[in-house]
């Protein structure tokens, strides 16, 4: 395929992690002139609603156990609306880089021949322990903090994760995509050396009204999780950290 053949540019446009006013400007501008969104299950309602009337949207999202399209499909669909369409963005929950398959479809547009930008998004992974009044790093209590996924299902996007090194190497913890695994991931950061009395704090719907939180220590969680019936999606924080989510939260931390 030869990109002077292709009348359109596709960018890949990170939504955020749900509050609509974490959208990057240059992300809303692009929403407001697209030709075509495909658009991710965990885009939040406010942000679809500014993409432009005209626009062809497009569901391409995928959650748990329920794939819409497979990510060969998706890469191979935008590259067909860069043939007819100047304007095709690709809108991906938090930032497409982090967790979101985004240089896999980066990969492909460019094999074809289409010109593409990545617009960066805020991660859930910052934004949400920031709304629950946590913060990633403290001058008594943190200094590293490592981002990792929970996600263990099979195939050939996941390598597995090494629990142990994870454990010993960072001070911070945060899980996307954990809460399926929680029970794993807790017996292998505790085999590995973290304290049962480590905190850690479960954020569901983070940076939205229906923003739940759920707090405890890696001794207690699995507990509280099944008395509870918190499910997904959530993100986990780990560490020391956690423990100052209660002196530092105020009314205008929440969204």
């Amino acid at each position: 395929m030869n990109q002077s053949h292709c009348l359109g540019k596709v960018y890949l446009v990170g939504a955020g992690p749900g509050d609509p006013g974490l959208l990057t400007l240059k992300g809303k501008v692009l929403l407001e002139h697209a030709d075509v969104v495909v658009y991710d299950a965990l885009v939040s309602p406010p942000i679809l609603e500014m993409i432009n009337p005209q626009a062809e949207k497009i569901h391409g999202g995928k959650r748990r156990g329920r794939h819409s399209m497979t990510q060969e499909e998706i890469t191979q669909l935008l590259i067909e609306k860069a043939q007819d369409n100047a304007v095709v963005v690709r809108l991906k929950g938090g930032d497409p880089f982090v967790f979101g398959r985004g240089g896999e479809e980066v990969e492909g547009v460019i094999e074809a021949g289409i010109e593409v930008e990545v617009i960066p998004g805020i991660t859930s992974g910052v934004a949400v322990p920031a709304y629950a009044g946590i913060p990633l790093t403290h001058r008594n209590y943190s200094s590293s903090v490592t981002f990792v996924t929970g996600h263990e299902s099979a195939g050939k996007y996941r390598p597995q994760v090494d629990w142990n090194a994870i454990a010993k190497g960072s001070e911070t913890i945060v899980i996307y995509m954990g809460i399926h695994n929680l029970t794993y991931i807790v017996e292998q950061l505790v085999l590995a050396g973290r304290s049962l009395e480590t905190p850690i704090a479960l954020i569901r719907w983070g940076t939205t009204p229906q923003q739940e939180e759920l707090v405890g220590t890696l001794a207690t969680i699995i507990r509280q999780v099944e008395e509870t019936g918190f499910e997904a999606p959530a993100l986990a924080v780990i560490g020391g950290v956690v423990g100052l989510q209660y002196a530092l939260s105020q009314p205008n931390i929440k969204a």
